[in-house]
């Protein structure tokens, strides 16, 4: 029997993007059909040395989604102006290619993470 969940999504806690991510997941037809994570900075929280404590929450999330839900895919949503960026840019000011740098950073280390461990 085939799941009716196609996704976990993974997002960022900031309340300024919510409305924004439950739009685009409406128009994407997924409304009840993902699973949530939603951490600091997204794929940052769940990546980020500065967050390392929260990593193995979010793998095991993952893991867990994967064996209930039978999802196929994660669907990653990152934001600019985000702060768990700058926490992780050591409170710098604030430098958009620096955090550019750091979301795609994040990205290659969920992709690498999955490869590694989730592969069939």
């Amino acid at each position: 029997m085939k799941s009716k969940y196609k996704a976990m999504v993974l997002s960022c806690i900031d309340p300024r993007f919510q409305p924004l991510i439950f739009e685009f997941l409406k128009k994407k037809k997924l409304t009840g059909k993902y699973s949530a994570f939603t951490i600091a900075g997204g794929s940052i929280g769940a990546t980020h040395k500065k967050f390392k404590k929260w990593h193995k929450t979010f793998f095991d999330n993952l893991t867990t989604s994967i064996f209930l839900h039978k999802i196929e895919k994660i669907i990653i949503i990152n934001h600019t102006d985000c702060g768990a960026a700058k926490i992780a840019n050591g409170n710098k000011r604030y430098d958009e290619k620096k955090e550019i740098k750091i979301h795609i950073n994040s990205f290659i280390a969920i992709w690498k993470n999955i490869k590694k461990n989730f592969q069939n």
